[in-house]
């Protein structure tokens, strides 16, 4: 959706759950609203997703860029705090992505390059974003795995049965925003999985109980929903006209997502997908073309017999 449009929410998304064969009085689906616009950089959220769920340390070393330590998801990041620094002119909002200052050379970073006093009427500003897996309505990564091992929960999202993966990576390439990876040290795959084991107990995920502003907000998918498209209405009203929704529509290329996001600029600037699709959208035509095509083959060679012996 664009920035300056209309940001009411087009419709009910769909039921995973039910579609994956639970009965229609399962549990409400839950997911994730990441409001950046809050989100203040503090890594309390990857830390406690890697505390709850015994995911081994990473990102200890200087990356080279800036303060985004992780740098991206994999097996062992379910969490990742992007950092992006943009110079913006404040008589026209126009904005140009910085980037992330190199950190290993002193005197090299993008914040040192700029003089402020060059331009009073530049600014810097620092895009902030949690980024997650966004336990799609429609999961390309569910419709590749031949051992069962990645399921749809109860509560309409998607988790990996770590005793079933036999680490094929089928799923990886699958997902269309780069997220599920597989474990150098066991082999399989592995992303996050909403704690699903706290959502049984009834007890928020880690990451949104972490979070000190509130930017990561956990609940009810459709409530979630209503809440953001306030929030966005909001932002609009106090000129903040870049605001825009990520990931809820249910008519893109997933179905909508069981976690998005209010972003402050394209998606792009913040390494998501513009147009995400379901990576196996054409699985069926594929199927059915390749079964017409066998059963033309079948003919054609039992019509070459059967002229044979004549």
């Amino acid at each position: 959706m664009s920035a300056d449009g209309d940001n009411r929410l087009s419709g009910p998304l769909a039921d995973p759950a039910v579609e994956a064969g639970y009965p229609p009085e399962h549990p409400e689906r839950v997911g994730f609203f990441t409001d950046t616009s809050v989100c203040i950089g503090c890594k309390a959220c990857e830390v406690a997703c890697k505390e709850w769920n015994l995911l081994p340390e990473d990102g200890l070393e200087l990356s080279g860029m800036s303060y985004d330590n992780t740098q991206d998801l994999g097996a062992t990041t379910w969490r990742h705090v992007a950092f992006v620094e943009q110079r913006i002119d404040t008589t026209t909002r126009e904005t140009v992505d910085i980037g992330m200052p190199d950190m290993t050379r002193p005197g090299d970073s993008s914040t040192a390059a700029v003089d402020p006093t060059e331009d009073a009427a530049t600014q810097i500003r620092w895009l902030m974003s949690s980024d997650v897996c966004k336990h799609c309505t429609h999961a390309a990564c569910l419709d590749v795995c031949p051992t069962g091992a990645l399921i749809r929960t109860e509560y309409g999202t998607v988790m990996v049965q770590d005793d079933v993966c036999n680490g094929c990576g089928y799923c990886v390439p699958a997902c269309p925003y780069g997220v599920i990876d597989t474990r150098p040290d066991t082999g399989g795959a592995s992303k996050c999985t909403m704690c699903q084991d706290r959502l049984g107990a009834g007890e928020t995920p880690a990451c949104a109980a972490a979070c000190p502003t509130e930017s990561i907000q956990y609940g009810p998918l459709d409530e979630l929903r209503d809440r953001a498209a306030q929030r966005v209405d909001e932002l609009h009203e106090q000129g903040v006209t870049e605001a825009r929704l990520y990931g809820h529509e249910p008519t893109d290329g997933v179905g909508g997502d069981g976690a998005f996001f209010l972003l402050l600029d394209e998606p792009e600037v913040y390494g998501l997908p513009p147009d995400p699709v379901v990576t196996t959208r054409d699985l069926p035509s594929m199927w059915k073309h390749a079964a017409g095509a066998a059963l033309t083959a079948a003919v054609t060679i039992a019509a070459c017999f059967v002229g044979g012996k004549r």
